[in-house]
């Protein structure tokens, strides 16, 4: 994802990441059914179930209720140091639909913004799961994946994520002997923007070097990132929407500490590529293409096609590019194309695309240099975990996905603006107090061999 924000955590006092085990809440994951298609559009349904991210749980003394985290600092005498954290510290079971507002309903998962309970919680990320103890991992080479969503009660500053993730099947459990919870309780994330929220990287705590946020009361930053390649099927509201691979130079989970991370004025300086490769209609000037009453109409659910084009036609094959189409009312609706000079050919992402979009947007290609889509390939090869969510952004309040970004940049130009949110919109204390019954549904997964997934 664009964005340099770490993700909003709930405002629960001990929502935190922890790698021992809690007894207090009993973990029971929600059971969400997802399709395998094969060529000629016959599928087969699958009984599989989603997990919540570490991050949002409650994190307290092992056999103990005492917080190992409040609202966003550390218990200094149960975590004085990274290890003694992991070893103190246990990470507990969720009630999902009460304090999360996760809930499921056969083939569809819904995600509420905020939800009121003992306490109250903002967004939520979470995973598919094979089992109990594993994430689903996905290949995608020459395949596609599909789902249909609703973003109707999603309105500016908000983002309904669905993307995948090179984390490890089990959540690092098996390579850090530290890390006892694992993929059962949603550990083990990552990202190409290397994020510094994560309270537990590679089976240690992320406590050395903590830093409050100034603008989140329940979230920091610590000295470690945990870093990994990102293909974003979908990150929208009912104003903007994006696809985009970004591509590292690190094979899987990878923690960073310096320059390895990226952060600040090093941004282009890291292992990722955080701006990735993105594709936005209205970025590419086509501004009735996606939207409340436009082709693609945001007021009532639509499906989304994803195709994973190799350069041989097989699974084997080089990544060459990335199609997008919409399904809604019956009718197939192929990508928009762009408007812009040297880019009018492109409706799709592939390696020419980034590099004429970069060229004219004057973008820096960090995408490119390091590797674009044949290292996204070798990711989805080896098998990415599907990650869907729901988020506000207290960095740049999803101005980046919305609005005209950067806000001082000249609207008319290529590439800057990129929905019609105000610039003044998103900020995460009024889409909180303002849109607090926002919701995201998801549903009708589908994957499988090309044209599998969908009528067309």
């Amino acid at each position: 994802m664009f964005n340099t924000a770490v993700l909003v955590c709930l405002t629960l006092a001990a929502a935190a990441l922890g790698q021992q085990i809690g007894n207090y809440t009993a973990e029971n994951h929600p059971s969400l059914t997802v399709q395998q298609c094969s060529a000629g559009g016959s599928c087969t349904s699958q009984s599989r179930s989603v997990v919540l991210d570490a991050n949002w749980r409650w994190l307290h003394v092992t056999n103990n209720y005492t917080n190992c985290y409040t609202g966003n600092t550390w218990n200094s005498t149960t975590c004085p140091n990274n290890t003694a954290c992991a070893a103190n510290c246990a990470l507990d079971g969720a009630d999902y639909s009460g304090t999360y507002g996760i809930t499921t309903s056969g083939n569809a998962l819904t995600l509420k913004f905020v939800t009121t309970s003992q306490q109250k919680n903002i967004g939520s990320r979470l995973y598919l799961m094979q089992d109990q103890d594993n994430y689903q991992m996905f290949s995608l080479k020459n395949q596609e994946f599909t789902f249909d969503v609703d973003v109707s009660q999603l309105p500016c500053g908000l983002n309904g994520a669905v993307y995948f993730v090179s984390m490890d099947k089990d959540g690092g459990k098996a390579k850090y002997s530290t890390n006892k919870a694992g993929a059962r309780y949603g550990t083990g994330y990552c990202d190409s923007q290397c994020p510094h929220d994560i309270k537990f990287i590679n089976g240690q705590a992320n406590v050395e070097g903590w830093t409050a946020s100034p603008n989140d009361t329940n979230a920091g930053t610590g000295q470690y990132g945990s870093c990994c390649d990102e293909m974003d099927i979908w990150e929208a509201n009912s104003i903007s929407s994006a696809y985009t691979p970004h591509v590292c130079t690190s094979t899987g989970q990878t923690r960073c500490t310096g320059n390895d991370c990226g952060d600040g004025d090093n941004r282009y300086g890291g292992i990722c590529d955080k701006d990735g490769c993105d594709f936005n209609s209205f970025r590419q000037g086509v501004k009735n293409f996606y939207g409340p009453g436009m082709t693609v109409n945001t007021n009532s659910k639509f499906t989304l096609v994803t195709q994973f084009i190799t350069a041989d036609g097989t699974a084997n094959g080089a990544l060459s590019e990335i199609r997008r189409f919409y399904v809604q009312n019956g009718q197939v609706i192929p990508n928009s194309f762009s408007t812009f000079t040297g880019l009018t050919s492109y409706n799709s992402v592939s390696d020419n695309y980034c590099n004429a979009q970069k060229t004219l947007f004057g973008d820096t290609n960090s995408f490119e240099q390091r590797g674009g889509l044949n290292k996204m390939g070798q990711a989805l090869q080896t098998g990415m975990a599907l990650v869907l969510s729901l988020w506000d952004d207290h960095a740049v309040n999803m101005l980046w996905l919305d609005s005209n970004y950067p806000t001082d940049g000249d609207a008319s130009k290529p590439g800057i603006a990129r929905g019609t949110c105000s610039t003044s919109s998103g900020k995460p204390t009024d889409v909180e107090s303002q849109n607090a019954n926002a919701q995201v549904t998801y549903s009708n997964i589908k994957f499988g061999p090309l044209n599998s997934t969908f009528g067309h």
